[in-house]
């Protein structure tokens, strides 16, 4: 068996997440406890009581997704040993969870995690006004003809494919009235449903500019390692261990595209075969059996999956 542990993105969040690992294990409770320090906030108490609305907003979210994430990692290794170097032979995230997944693997430490992702929160919020943008799902069109439709609908405005998430899901992500305009063009191409999403700014396209010059100022001074594992990276679907390409292809990856079927079957068609999704939600493992059907995937979130997954490991 060969492992890659991946880590979920944006929209995985809930109020609660990460509290039962807290509550059960030391090294989860002090993964939460330096996240609030690093951030001068209590965000575990945003985690695991809410609002939800104050969760959901990116500033929090972000960081609290990572934390969750990382929590995991390190209560594996603590409680039970297993390290994630000698666990996985690669690591990858979903958008922010790229920042989880260099975490993990010991590339960036926690606490800059943590204040990278409240800047980049912070950033792609302020990149475009409130209303000015959108993104939407395209359902059952594959990438090429997606990027037909969004080409189509930009006219002289902003509209880029965003995230290619698994065979008949692409999202895409620009100024509202060009997205909206998408969302009759995919139609009339076949698609079979599409959704605006209910997000709170365009993320990864073009718009996101501002975002990206943020992330290179903060990631210019932040000390990145090399990881434990490659890292099978967003915006090339290709792995690295390289400090100074991690650092340019996360900046890349504000405005770029997640490539994240591609990279589910890259790892695939180099010899894994089982995904450990790490932290919240089980998005990940979903997209996994509909990329690539023969790769195994467990999720990992709370207590008694961390000690039925050692039971296997």
């Amino acid at each position: 068996m060969t492992r890659a542990f991946v880590f979920p993105g944006q929209g995985s969040q809930a109020v609660g997440m990460g509290r039962a690992l807290a509550e059960s294990f030391a090294a989860a409770r002090l993964v939460f406890e330096e996240v609030d320090d690093a951030l001068g906030q209590r965000l575990s108490r945003v985690i695991f009581e809410g609002p939800e609305a104050e969760l959901t907003l990116t500033a929090n979210a972000q960081p609290a997704l990572m934390a969750v994430s990382v929590a995991v990692v390190r209560t594996l290794d603590a409680e039970a040993g297993l390290r994630l170097g000698r666990l996985a032979s690669h690591v990858a995230g979903h958008s922010l969870g790229e920042y989880a997944a260099l975490c993990a693997a010991a590339a960036i430490g926690l606490g800059d995690t943590a204040r990278l992702l409240r800047r980049r929160g912070e950033a792609m919020q302020k990149a475009v006004p409130v209303g000015e943008g959108a993104m939407a799902a395209l359902l059952g069109l594959d990438l090429a003809v997606a990027r037909i439709v969004a080409e189509e609908a930009a006219q002289g405005e902003v509209c880029d494919c965003a995230n290619d998430n698994a065979p008949g899901q692409v999202v895409v992500s620009g100024h509202k009235a060009a997205v909206e305009r998408a969302l009759d063009i995919a139609k009339a191409k076949g698609a079979k449903r599409s959704i605006l999403l209910p997000v709170s700014a365009p993320f990864h396209c073009a718009l996101m500019r501002p975002a990206a010059d943020a992330m290179a100022e903060a990631l210019a001074a932040t000390t990145i390692a090399p990881p434990l594992v490659p890292l099978v990276a967003n915006v090339t679907a290709a792995p690295t261990s390289d400090p100074a390409t991690i650092r340019d292809l996360l900046v890349r990856q504000v405005t770029g595209m997640v490539r994240w079927r591609e990279s589910v079957s890259w790892l695939k068609a180099n010899g894994v075969t089982t995904l450990v999704e790490c932290g919240s939600g089980k998005v990940l493992s979903g997209l996994a059996r509909r990329i690539e059907p023969d790769l195994a995937a467990v999720s990992l979130g709370a207590p008694a999956d961390i000690d039925a997954f050692v039971k296997t490991a």
